[in-house]
């Protein structure tokens, strides 16, 4: 506690939120929590030895108590207005999402409904589906359509995505297909806000109509602007499977990158006695970043921690990575605890924990370097391994895949990643300001993106290389994040016998979970009906085998990655067969059992 207050302070208040979000306690045994937790913070003043050794756990006491008051805060649904299935409502936009072959999709604040008595709900958040011959929607416009609205379908399995928490923890509660066309009326004013997202709109636009190549165009977009909305399946699908997917959102590598560009130049124009006021500018430099493409949760956070870092150098504190990652977890976590729920979130922070604690005992087993290239790759390489081996049992626990490819990849492209940032960020800022006629500066660029893309593609054919579905539970994670913990001391002294035995116990008690787990998952049999939006599937489970009865659909593909696939990784289950039932079809029946297909 001596040594880490605030970070032990802040797993105290995420111990909270935790509690808060998954037994949901009432308004009345928060506040008595809180009153409890307040009176205990009296016993500081006491000065008894008895009071004066549990004033650490009153404070962690009182920070588990404010976790769980501003989760209740944050989590609390608003009054909602009551929908007929068909409306016309009165919108304007709020944010680009990532659309498909048919439609754009956009998180939209409904202003009005027509005909709807009730004034006091609004304005409220949908996410609308768009057909892409329609008009693309904007921030210096007024829309009105008529739209099929609903409520998000609640979940009937453990193995779905709950997509209706999902959309709440974003504050969305709806969601709504416009079918037809739209009308617009052009704001009379616009405030600052959408004065900036249309900004960022524009330039997005000019990104579009400039002479790079379409792939590159949307490549740009991502790495720099943090918009994915139109980017080719092939690319995201190249960048999952490799392992470098944290390159095309915009997160804490960008924002340090950026950030260092600017001091150095700015220490280079300034005297010496100015090196504040460059820190200073740097900072208010990134902020001014973020909020041009639309402070997004990684980009914050990432500019969080560079400042809680840098003002602990202004005022001449002595800096502390730990202490800078937990004030900005504080910041975040206090305004919205949802966050805490994002898997982007817990990355980030996972990440940086990682590099903190295995950097220096993974370079150390490098040998000393000689030249200062060398030095660099060594330390980018143990940053890498460092962040890869921490992020792993995260990224498996939500992704269920891992390639042993990612290693390489990110050892080979992460090096490259300060260049490709560098120029891409060049580029966007000569296209922003209407330089976009410059032919050898964009083939240049065009050219080394494309290289780029293609060696990421390359590595991504390595398909024997990809384990998917793999099953983490919870408490699988928590083994493994906990041998992480104890990995630091075996490699700073593998030779010490209780490195090792601490070390192979986590290992051991990991198998022997997942063996109980896999155990319950093979003895359990199942039969049951999966409503896919108008698809019907019936699911059969025998011992380690699976059968998934269906009609031949054109939607087969989505099926297997919304059902299929969750489904297997659930149930732990190699072995499965998909059989196909006649197009007429009403009824099927199985081993006795009916379901009904209509």
């Amino acid at each position: 506690m001596k040594k880490q207050p605030l970070l032990i302070l802040l797993l105290c208040f995420i111990l909270g939120i935790l509690f808060q979000d998954y037994l949901m306690v009432s308004q009345i045994f928060i506040f008595s929590f809180l009153i409890t937790s307040s009176a205990s913070l009296l016993s500081i003043l006491i000065r008894n030895a008895f009071f004066q050794r549990i004033k650490y756990y009153c404070l962690g006491f009182f920070f588990f108590s404010i976790g769980m008051f501003v989760h209740f805060q944050n989590s609390q649904q608003p009054k909602l207005p009551t929908l007929k299935e068909k409306e016309t409502i009165v919108f304007q936009l709020d944010k680009k999402l990532n659309s498909n072959d048919k439609n754009r999709k956009y998180y939209v604040e409904v202003l009005e409904v027509s005909d709807l008595k009730q004034k006091e709900n609004f304005p409220f958040k949908t996410v609308i589906s768009i057909p892409k011959d329609v008009e693309a929607l904007d921030f210096e416009n007024y829309y009105k359509a008529e739209v099929y609205i609903h409520h998000p379908e609640e979940i009937k399995n453990d193995f779905q995505f709950d997509y209706k928490k999902y959309l709440a923890r974003q504050e969305v509660y709806f969601q709504a297909y416009l079918p037809n066309d739209i009308l617009k009326t052009e704001k009379k004013s616009t405030d600052f806000k959408d004065k900036i997202k249309q900004k960022r709109l524009d330039v997005l636009n000019q990104i579009n109509h400039s002479s790079l190549s379409p792939k590159i165009q949307e490549f740009l977009k991502g790495i720099i602007l943090a918009d994915r909305t139109e980017m080719d399946a092939e690319t995201v699908k190249d960048f999952n499977q490799t392992g470098l997917v944290h390159l095309l959102a915009i997160s804490g590598s960008h924002m340090v990158i950026i950030f260092w560009i600017t001091l150095l130049i700015l220490n280079q124009i300034l005297p010496v006695k100015f090196r504040k006021i460059s820190i200073v500018l740097s900072i208010l430099l990134i902020w001014t970043f973020a909020i041009f493409i639309d402070y997004g949760s990684s980009v914050m956070r990432s500019c969080l921690m560079i400042t809680c870092y840098y003002m602990m150098v202004l005022l001449q504190r002595k800096s502390d990575l730990l202490h800078s990652l937990a004030l900005s977890a504080f910041i975040i976590l206090i305004f919205d605890s949802n966050q805490l729920f994002d898997v982007g979130f817990q990355l980030s922070y996972v990440a940086v924990l990682g590099i903190w604690w295995l950097t220096n005992p993974i370079k150390n087993l490098f040998r000393k370097p000689k030249f200062k290239a060398e030095k660099f790759f060594y330390e980018i390489s143990a940053m890498t391994f460092a962040a890869q081996i921490a992020t792993l049992p995260l990224a498996i626990y939500y992704f269920h895949q891992f390639s042993f490819v990612s290693i390489i990849a990110n050892l080979l492209i992460i090096p490259l990643s300060e260049l490709i940032i560098v120029s891409s960020l060049l580029i966007v800022v000569l296209i922003a300001f209407g330089f976009s006629n410059i032919p050898f500066l964009y083939k240049g660029f065009d050219i080394f993106v494309q290289f780029i893309l293609k060696l990421i593609h390359w590595f991504s054919g390595f398909e024997s290389l990809m384990n998917k579905n793999i099953s983490l539970n919870i408490l699988e994670l928590s083994i493994l994040l906990v041998a992480i913990y104890f990995l630091k001391f075996l490699i700073k002294d593998i030779l010490n016998p209780k490195n090792l035995l601490r070390f192979c116990f986590c290992f051991l008690a990991f198998f022997a979970v997942r063996i109980s787990f896999n155990i319950f998952n093979y003895n359990k049999e199942e039969m049951f009906v999966y409503n896919f939006y108008k698809e019907k599937i019936v699911i059969v489970k025998n011992k380690d085998h699976a059968i998934f009865w269906m009609k031949e659909s054109k939607n087969e593909d989505k099926i297997r990655d919304f059902v299929i696939n969750p489904y297997l990784t659930s149930g732990r289950i190699k072995d499965f067969k998909i059989n196909y039932i006649p197009e007429d079809s009403e009824a099927f029946v199985y081993q006795g059992n009916k379901f009904e297909l209509k």
